[in-house]
């Protein structure tokens, strides 16, 4: 987990609002500036998780996604411009981000997860927040996760609808313990509207400040489903299943 970093005065002011929440404070916000998130990828989803991140005072994102801004990512994705069409993603992410935090350090990289690059990617950072559209970068995600005991924020949404849990490897059950298999109906493109991604952007974002900095109670072992249509919010538990080919073995030697 992340070694806190002192702040400067400059920085005392910046989150001065923030500084007094409960259970936060100081020691709180040295932690976030002490801390590195990879956020996959930063589309409507992680483009949201990674600005409240860099809001915050998260002292190093990676960006990973591959792939130049195309005219229909511009109804969720707010990292992104109409100046910025045919030009790669992690670069115009990183330019806003820095925008916004010009003390944040932004690692592009211009991939998307795979089986050749998900575990340097994971190692590069304490904590992940999963917002990849892929069923496959998942699984490479939280398979990682787990082997090098690294929190995993997964985001996910569809239509109005949207799913959130925390995965903390050996001691809740995993992304697949939740879907052993794909989802069958699951598509690289689905309906989406940017406020239904911002949300789910904004709360994964709040799950990784509160893991980082050691406040609040995670949504860990459960899932927050949500439905904008009519405004239904529930939580589920997720149940571990003993057999699991990525975190069987692990819960099986806390034993």
């Amino acid at each position: 987990m992340p070694i806190p970093r002192p702040l400067t005065d400059h920085e005392r002011a910046i989150y001065d609002w923030q500084l007094p929440v409960e259970g936060f404070g100081l020691r709180g916000q040295e932690l976030l500036k002490g801390s590195s998130v990879l956020v996959t990828r930063c589309g409507g989803l992680g483009g949201v998780a990674a600005y409240e991140l860099a809001a915050a005072g998260v002292g190093r994102l990676v960006l990973a996604h591959a792939g130049n801004v195309r005219p229909d990512d511009l109804n969720r994705q707010i990292l992104m411009t109409h100046a910025g069409i045919g030009k790669p993603r992690v670069e115009q992410a990183a330019r806003r981000l820095k925008e916004l935090n010009p003390a944040l350090e932004v690692l592009q990289v211009p991939e998307n997860v795979g089986p050749e690059n998900a575990a340097r990617l994971v190692g590069e950072v304490d904590l992940v927040v999963d917002c990849a559209p892929l069923f496959e970068e998942r699984f490479l995600l939280n398979r990682e996760a787990v082997r090098q005991g690294k929190p995993l924020v997964e985001c996910a949404m569809f239509e109005l609808e949207a799913q959130l849990t925390v995965i903390l490897p050996g001691r809740t059950p995993c992304l697949n313990c939740l879907y052993p298999e794909p989802p069958p109906a699951w598509k690289r493109k689905f309906p989406v509207f940017g406020a239904v991604s911002g949300m789910v952007g904004c709360l994964g974002a709040m799950e990784a400040i509160k893991l980082l900095a050691g406040f609040g109670t995670p949504l860990a072992g459960e899932l927050l489903v949500v439905d904008l249509r009519d405004h239904q919010f529930q939580k589920i538990t997720i149940r571990r299943d003993p057999n699991c080919r990525v975190c069987g073995e692990m819960h099986e030697s806390k034993r």
